[in-house]
């Protein structure tokens, strides 16, 4: 079945792209969600004149992502750990833990959103990658330090 996308999805393309999907996907899933119609004569005609402002639609998204993402990148979250011998971390930090402190600082972000690629498990200072939407990220620093 082919679809044209309403709205910028990752794994199948940008807004306004014609793609192939299977059945059950389309039907049941995007255009039920209103994240896709379905591309037929009627529908692509239709699209040509909507294009222009989904389009517009998506830059707008865009832009508003990026400007997010240069608030992000001088964010700094601090975590505090137990520690025992050697300065090695009781557990460890993981997506979670960013989550709850970065929301302590008003910041919130879903946790499926950071992009961590392994538990931290040592003290020091780390970058972490955040996903904001349409392939933008943001690099945050977070600091685990020892808790008192």
């Amino acid at each position: 079945m082919k679809v044209i996308l309403k709205q910028h999805m990752e794994s199948l393309g940008k807004a306004g792209d014609t793609v192939k999907v299977a059945d059950g996907y389309g039907r049941n899933f995007l255009i039920p969600k209103g994240l896709a119609v379905e591309a037929n004569t009627r529908n692509l005609k239709a699209f040509e004149h909507e294009k222009q402002r989904i389009l517009q639609e998506a830059e707008k998204i865009h832009k508003q992502a990026e400007e997010t993402a240069a608030k992000l990148g001088g964010v700094t979250c601090t975590v505090a750990r137990r520690v025992g011998e050697q300065e090695k971390l009781f557990g460890s930090v993981g997506v979670k833990d960013i989550e709850e402190a970065l929301g302590a600082q008003g910041i919130e972000i879903d946790k499926r959103n950071i992009l961590l690629d392994e538990p931290i498990k040592t003290l020091g200072e780390f970058p972490v990658r955040i996903k904001i939407s349409g392939g933008v990220t943001a690099e945050i620093k977070v600091a685990v330090v020892a808790e008192s």
